[in-house]
């Protein structure tokens, strides 16, 4: 996606026609306005050029926010310069010198006529000099105002009105007929008609325009401040983003700018210094607070061999370190473009809005000259009839509209990166709190992805400390993960592994060493049950072990048993928590992995899961998703290669922030934290999103719905309710900021407080389950078994096939319906024989 940022944006209809006229480039794909940080998200293979050419051309500037990111040097401090408030101190000037002259003119026009308030003799018996001051006044308001009549003619124009259009109109109206009204009195008081120059005094509109003005700047610098509140999240951490590096240099240490650090170049971080760029530890150890880039407040250890982050804090130890990721490429610079990207997208409910925003300022105009026309017909004043049109203008807002989503948007992505959840874009952030089903990924999501020793069993006679220290012993010299699992216990333990000979691993069996010249094996049941005695009690302890989804490993020496150690993929504390305030959420969850079907049961009841789907290859995660999508939007939470495919097709693909970049790659969200608690949060904060969405379309809506036919003068006749423009020009400039006001709310929004969640279940599409068992010829083992397998859970239509060799059968469990002769001749393709399907 390429970004620009466009300038001369008032509203809604601006963004509109800027959005409508990019889109009939040749070559763009889609075009995304965002009027809250005016920024230009556009997809296709046009160039830069012509999408610029055709911002102008709609009477508007664009440029490229590549080009002021090479003039900043890193993108987090050009995203900073472009989200920083530049229009509220302008704003505050402009009210600042309109609001000292407006006092002026309202002492005259209506303290003095209406209060009787003292003015200068020559004024008091002068009328005519009293109309000319109020002219020069106003005028000069309007001069410092110029913007709204600058920007709203040259919209009209291009025949794309917007917001200044109506602020122009109504104020140039009242202006241009007030001016009418002055030079009548003059020749009224020529002629000596002094009646006449009475009436006209009450016709001049002057304070109306002046005050209109005033009181529209005057909501605009208040949105202007708000607006620039619902971006501070994202710029309080951009202002992380180091400035300079301490990089060695030819043996000496020197201070360069950010810009000018490499790959490779070696740096070093003193205590209290943020890390400049992404690389590794060489040297040196320390706590790193990572909270900007993950939200977690607990620092994590550093030493040699691990990983840091841009942005990230020292806070302890000196380091030394090898930089790998520099400018944009670092973790700190992706976020801040993942979170720009997800502003410069709309939101799917955002078209309603754009859609009555492109006709908004038209249809207004037109209903302002109908008011004026019928109140003319019915027998009223020019005057009367003009000040209704006038009202009906500057009572309406299409701000209110644009801002609803966007505003709500950014807020909900500010609260997203606080808390280490990165929405990609503003669909995603809509979009996942509508999720029926969340499938999770067991190895690395609900668990922790490093296997754990879990009990310990020694065999009568024989202290835990002392097999512990046999295992470590015989283990240490082994590179299996199980191994790693064992060799931690024990230097949790503060044990000293002894040294051992003629150290043999036996591939699906076990290990072999000697130790002071006694044997030490370890290994499988089966396999120690070769070499050493296994009592019927150690027997069923290790079933027993393997039931609950551990893997026992037996160690005997000199051929005696010593004891069972078990170790398993242990679930994150937070896992069960996370899958309760789902299912509170009235979520279906369910795990999917490739694991055996025993200890995926294992896992899943002590998760919690509402359902265990086992044995699936990475091929088969896809087909898993794709089933479950017909049921309901679906969402899958992964972290390894094998879930890219998933992640993908997946309604809502999020991705754990430890896992690799393929998987991060392919999601739509990223959890930075990887905390499985993070996934209830990232829906709570979507709902309250959209639920905040809501509130703000229904105020726009409402609000002009309500206030036009105020203006207009409906009401006149049943009620009497007649508004005034200055008063309808005050009420256009607090609903936007009523919208945005509305839309901060979201940052004291509490991610984590699950006690307001609703409990409601979502009907998920039950589908008729349908079971065939297919009797198989050919099947000789158990790689016959997977082949098989494969082949049918790729059928769009099966869930999921149960393949035996031994028995000879096939159970496939179908969701839709499928003919055994596609069945048979999958099979068959395989060069298997099928004998029969029942």
């Amino acid at each position: 996606m390429e970004q620009y940022k466009v300038t001369g944006m008032s509203c809604a209809a601006c963004s509109a026609r800027v959005e409508k006229a990019v889109s009939k480039v040749d070559g763009v794909t889609s075009c995304s306005v965002s009027l809250l940080t005016n920024s230009m998200g556009v997809e296709g293979t046009a160039s830069p050029q012509a999408v610029m050419a055709a911002v102008e051309a709609a009477g508007y500037g664009a440029a490229r926010k590549t080009d002021a990111a090479e003039h900043k040097g890193t993108s987090a401090a050009a995203e900073e310069d472009m989200l920083a408030d530049k229009d509220t101190p302008v704003l505050k000037r402009r009210l600042i010198s309109s609001l000292v002259f407006l006092l002026v003119l309202m002492y005259f026009s209506m303290g003095h006529m209406m209060w009787g308030w003292p003015v200068p003799a020559v004024l008091a018996e002068d009328h005519v000099s009293m109309g000319l001051l109020q002219l020069l006044l106003t005028v000069i308001i309007m001069v410092i105002n110029q913007k709204f009549f600058v920007s709203g003619f040259k919209g009209l124009i291009h025949r794309a009105p917007n917001m200044d259009t109506l602020v122009a109109l109504g104020a140039g109206a009242s202006f241009v007929y007030s001016t009418y009204a002055l030079f009548a009195m003059s020749n009224a008081h020529v002629r000596g008609d002094m009646d006449a120059v009475m009436g006209y005094m009450h016709e001049f509109y002057f304070e109306s325009a002046a005050m209109i003005l005033t009181l529209i700047t005057l909501g605009k610098m208040l949105e202007a401040y708000s607006k620039g509140k619902t971006t501070d999240a994202l710029k309080n951490l951009m202002k992380l983003a180091p400035k300079t590096a301490a990089v060695i240099r030819d043996g000496e240490e020197v201070e360069v700018s950010i810009e000018q650090v490499r790959n490779g170049d070696i740096f070093v971080v003193r205590p209290g210094e943020n890390i400049p760029v992404d690389g590794v530890v060489i040297e040196g150890s320390s706590a790193v607070n990572e909270s900007a880039l993950t939200g977690e407040s607990i620092p994590a250890d550093k030493e040699q061999g691990d990983a840091v982050s841009a942005a990230t804090l020292n806070q302890s130890g000196y380091l030394k370190c090898e930089a790998t990721r520099v400018g944009q490429d670092t973790t700190f610079s992706q976020i801040i473009q993942m979170v720009s990207d997800a502003a410069a997208t709309k939101a799917p409910i955002a078209k309603i809005a754009d859609k009555v925003s492109g006709v908004f300022v038209p249809a207004v105009i037109t209903i302002a000259v109908i008011t004026f026309i019928i109140w003319m017909l019915v027998g009223e004043s020019f005057g009367f009839s003009l000040s209704r049109a006038i009202s009906v203008l500057v009572i309406s807002c299409p701000c209110a509209l644009g801002l609803a989503t966007p505003v709500a948007i950014m807020v909900g992505n500010g609260m997203g990166a606080k808390h280490g959840i990165l929405f990609k874009t503003a669909v995603s952030l809509e979009e996942t709190g509508k999720m029926q089903t969340v499938v999770l990924d067991k190895t690395g999501t609900i668990t922790s992805g490093e296997p754990k020793v879990t009990d310990i069993v020694p065999a009568d006679g024989v202290e835990e400390r002392w097999l512990l220290q046999m295992a470590y012993s015989l283990e240490k010299k082994s590179e299996h993960p199980l191994a790693r699992a064992v060799f931690q216990k024990a230097e949790e333990a503060q044990l000293k592994a002894s040294e051992v000979s003629e150290f043999k691993a036996l591939p699906g069996n076990g290990l072999s060493a000697v130790l002071d010249g006694v044997p030490l094996v370890g290994g499988s049941l089966k396999f120690i049950s070769e070499q050493a005695g296994v009592t019927d009690e150690m027997e069923e302890k290790a079933k027993q072990l393997a039931e609950e989804g551990k893997t026992p490993l037996l160690f005997a020496v000199d051929g005696k048993l010593s004891g069972i150690i078990a170790v398993a993929d242990v679930i994150k504390e937070d896992s069960p928590q996370a899958v309760r305030e789902l299912q509170n959420m009235g979520i279906h969850v369910v795990m999917l992995t490739g694991d055996n079907e025993r200890t995926a049961k294992a896992i899943g009841i002590q998760a919690g899961v509402d359902e265990v789907i086992a044995g699936v290859l990475p091929e088969g995660k896809e087909s898993v998703i794709r089933s479950l999508k017909q049921k309901g939007k679906t969402a899958m939470v992964g972290d390894g290669i094998n879930d890219a495919p998933a992640l993908t097709r997946a309604d809502m693909g999020i991705a754990i922030g430890a896992g690799t970049d393929i998987a991060i790659d392919a999601a739509d969200v990223v959890l930075m934290k990887s905390r499985l608690s993070d996934v209830p949060a990232a829906i709570r904060l979507s709902r309250a999103t959209l639920r905040n969405i809501h509130q703000n379309l229904f105020w726009a809506f409402f609000y002009n719905i309500i206030g036009i036919p105020l203006a207009a003068g409906v009401w006149i006749p049943v009620f009497g309710w007649e508004l005034n423009p200055m008063f309808g020009a005050a009420a256009m400039s607090l609903s936007s900021f009523c919208v945005v006001t509305n839309a901060l709310r979201l940052n004291f929004f509490n991610i984590r407080n699950a006690s307001k969640d609703k409990k409601i279940k979502v009907k998920i599409k039950e589908e008729p389950v349908m079971k065939k068992t297919m009797k198989i010829e050919g099947m000789m083992c158990g790689h016959c078994e997977a082949r098989v397998k494969k082949v049918l859970e790729a059928l769009p239509e099966v869930d999921q096939a149960e393949v035996s060799h031994e028995a000879g059968t096939a159970v496939v469990t179908l969701h839709g319906e499928i003919s055994d002769d596609v069945l048979k001749k999958t099979v068959e393709d395989q060069d298997y024989k099928v004998i029969s399907i029942e």
